[in-house]
């Protein structure tokens, strides 16, 4: 069966208001008989007249008046569909968005990006998730608006992002480690006992990579799979816990850091998000809050 042409709708729509071939066609600006044509379809998917004259004017059948009501709404509605969305109204948004972010993330932007959002949209919650894995399948699913990360190799088309910061890695130790204290020489940080971090368990990293042309290496004799977990074993041992500056201000307090003493490593931390929220205006004034307190804090 062959689709019905959703056009003639409209058509309908505006014969049976002005009840007139004429008239109706001036406003569809649609000459006599191209109307003429149109009314002919009408008639012939409906199977009814429609409008049969009476006197020097057209009057509606029992049919036509059955479906006015019903087809002035479908229009309506096919209007509304077709409209750009209202304007973003903050004050009475009422959404839940899921937020994944990177180790140490949440703690160091996540206060203020929650007092920033609570200001102008207190109907808006965040959910927080620990990104455990590189993966964009919760992206992809759902399951995830947002989510922060380095990006290491080209993105899928279907997943946008916007550079947020660049951070740099600093060597932290307790406050009695011997690194606490004098100068920090690339022979000291070398034979220094280090815990490295990385999810997929491997023993070296971009640290290594940058130490490599001194001719030195470092001792890792532990690995863990996140910065938090590095710093509370470097807070309680020997141990030298190499991290990311901005990610882990507040989860290195009471901790002593220095400069490494050869060119520090650097990586883009960026904001992820799928296609299909890019035009979406809740989430696009959420990615610009993510920005402003990330530019802010840079700023600072």
């Amino acid at each position: 069966m062959a689709r019905p042409d959703l056009n003639l709708l409209v058509t309908l729509d505006v014969l049976l208001e002005e009840g007139s071939v004429t008239r109706a066609g001036e406003r569809l600006a649609l000459s006599p008989s191209a109307m003429s044509r149109a009314l002919a379809r009408l008639r012939r998917a409906t199977g009814d007249p429609l409008l049969v004259r009476a006197g020097r004017g057209l009057v509606p059948t029992p049919r036509a008046l059955e479906l006015r009501d019903r087809v002035r709404g479908l229009v309506q509605e096919a209007e509304e569909v077709l409209r750009p969305a209202d304007q973003l109204d903050l004050a009475t948004l009422e959404r839940t968005f899921a937020f994944r972010g990177s180790d140490g993330f949440v703690e160091r932007f996540g206060p203020e990006l929650v007092a920033r959002v609570g200001r102008a949209a207190p109907g808006v919650r965040l959910r927080f998730l620990q990104k455990t894995k590189k993966d964009v399948a919760p992206l992809r699913e759902g399951m995830v608006d947002l989510e922060t990360g380095v990006i290491e190799h080209a993105l899928a088309p279907d997943v946008l992002s916007k550079p947020l910061f660049t951070d740099r890695f600093i060597g932290v130790v307790r406050s009695e480690h011997p690194l606490s204290t004098g100068k920090v020489t690339t022979a000291r940080y070398a034979s220094a006992r280090h815990v490295h971090v990385s999810r997929r368990g491997l023993t070296e990293g971009l640290v290594d990579e940058a130490l490599r042309p001194t001719g030195r290496h470092r001792d890792v004799v532990t690995v863990v799979d996140g910065f938090n977990a590095a710093l509370a074993l470097a807070k309680a041992s020997d141990l030298v816990a190499t991290v990311p500056d901005r990610h882990t201000v507040d989860l290195r307090q009471g901790m002593c850091f220095f400069e490494l003493p050869f060119r520090a490593p650097e990586v883009t931390v960026s904001l992820l998000w799928h296609v299909r929220l890019d035009a979406d205006p809740a989430h696009r004034w959420l990615r610009n809050c993510v920005l402003d307190v990330c530019r802010f804090d840079g700023q600072a």
